[in-house]
């Protein structure tokens, strides 16, 4: 049975109400190219492989981690642009985008699930971002190693791990920010978090690491934003009983 759009998208809009931050990206709603929707995909990213790929599904919307709408919005439809909203516009395919809204919610954020992947208790916000903080610490209650640490993530992740130690082998607080998150670690310096999980770790950022003592395990952009997406399929399946898919398309990164 199809749902109305607009049922659909206020379900979403009302699990992400309580954010009170701000956010580069235009969050909700990005694109409404149909009336009615009776399948839904989710993907980390709103591309053009994972706009074909919810098309060839038969969905009538795709809910996004990484929108196409940022900052003050489209300057101009041309180009690669004008290719996906042509593609989305013909096929009846709309568009939501919730971003920072999903890496913070205490239930099914992406940093909340990575740390109950990861075994942390005793969890704690940190590491404000646009007004908000974003990431995550918590209690390794058994202190274990790195390579424990890195091999739990990678088998919840289904992805290796790289593991950068600057610091003590035997962990007790760990630090959470998905994504691009390396720009925590001074944070953790600070709160005396001697280990980062993110999803990404800059060159300039390594020798910064170094010189703390943070160790820091690198994840994957992707991977790490996998988590958040998928538990909001989960969610929305449930509650609104309509079908749901999943379209992977890692970015390798």
């Amino acid at each position: 049975m199809a749902l109305l759009l607009h049922e659909v998208t206020g379900y979403l809009d009302s699990v992400f109400e309580d954010f009170s931050g701000n956010d580069v990206s235009n969050n909700g709603l990005q694109v409404e190219a149909c009336k009615h929707v009776s399948r839904v995909s989710f993907a980390v990213d709103a591309c053009q492989e994972t706009i074909d790929a919810a098309i060839g599904n038969g969905s009538e919307l795709l809910v996004v981690h990484h929108g196409l709408s940022w900052g003050s919005g489209w300057k101009r439809l041309d180009g690669i642009v004008a290719r996906r909203m042509r593609a989305m516009f013909k096929h009846g395919l709309s568009l939501y985008a919730m971003h920072l809204p999903l890496d913070v919610h205490p239930e099914i954020g992406n940093n909340v699930i990575l740390c109950k992947m990861l075994g942390l208790c005793d969890l704690q916000s940190f590491f404000s971002c646009h007004g908000v903080d974003v990431g995550y610490y918590g209690a390794c209650p058994e202190g274990i190693g790195l390579a424990k640490l890195a091999a739990r993530l990678g088998d919840g992740l289904g992805t290796a791990c790289k593991i950068h130690e600057f610091g003590s082998r035997s962990i007790t607080h760990v630090g959470v920010v998905s994504g691009g998150g390396d720009d925590a670690i001074e944070e953790c310096s600070r709160l005396r978090i001697p280990c980062l999980v993110t999803g990404e770790l800059l060159h300039q950022r390594v020798q910064l690491a170094r010189e703390l003592g943070i160790s820091v395990i690198v994840a994957g952009h992707y991977a790490t934003e996998t988590t958040g997406i998928k538990e909001l399929r989960r969610v929305l399946g449930e509650k609104l009983s309509i079908p749901t898919e999943f379209i992977d398309a890692p970015t390798g990164l």
